[in-house]
């Protein structure tokens, strides 16, 4: 069991998306990579590569990529090793690194979907066609679309400077479709109110 958590050197987004593109599955580039993708320049430094894909499809992506890869679940507070050929039912997360002594070098993301919609973990509710979830840069990279990346943000448990700085950063640059979908998924998971929607109602008032 691994315990260095900090030590990253994070693969490239263009990277990723050649390790991906030889993998026949839906996937999109996910956290602060995501939303810089969306607004066409980075805005800070990102301490790791994220990349999300459906739980249906794990056996593919996780089978691929142990051929050069180890692969660690995150969960509970810690990372142990995937099983060869181990389903993974309801882990979430995912580290990946070249052996047991190099640094980590991408984050892996499950995400669940029911027949044709993309499920919210946090609030099984919020629903969308998983069609939909995702944009393309120009050169081809998918991404996460950014106000289900904000949602991703807004909607832990705790957050963290980085995501109130990348909400404050992104929001300017969000059409009003995309605000709207963001303020009511956060309103369904907080009923009892959020941050975040209270500044974006102040900007359909100006």
């Amino acid at each position: 069991m691994r315990t260095d958590y900090s030590n990253w050197a994070p693969i490239t987004v263009a990277e990723v998306r050649d390790l991906f593109e030889s993998i026949p599955v839906w996937w999109a580039i996910a956290g602060g990579w995501a939303l810089d993708l969306y607004i066409g320049h980075q805005t800070r430094k990102h301490s790791d590569t994220d990349i999300v894909f459906f739980r249906d499809e794990q056996e593919v992506v996780l089978e691929r990529l142990s051929q050069d890869w180890l692969i660690y679940k995150a969960e509970s507070g810690k990372l142990s090793h995937r099983e060869p050929g181990e389903y993974l039912a309801t882990t979430k997360d995912i580290w990946v690194c070249k052996d047991e002594s190099s640094p980590w070098a991408f984050q892996l993301m499950i995400i669940d979907r029911e027949q044709d919609e993309w499920v919210y973990g946090r609030e099984r509710s919020i629903r969308r066609n998983w069609s939909d979830i995702r944009a393309f840069t120009t050169e081809g990279t998918p991404y996460l679309k950014p106000e289900l990346q904000l949602l991703y943000k807004g909607g832990s448990t705790k957050i963290r400077e980085k995501d109130q700085l990348d909400f404050e950063r992104i929001l300017p640059h969000l059409i009003g479709e995309e605000r709207y979908w963001l303020s009511f998924s956060l309103q369904t998971q907080f009923p009892q109110g959020h941050p975040w929607t209270e500044v974006i109602k102040s900007l359909h008032s100006i």
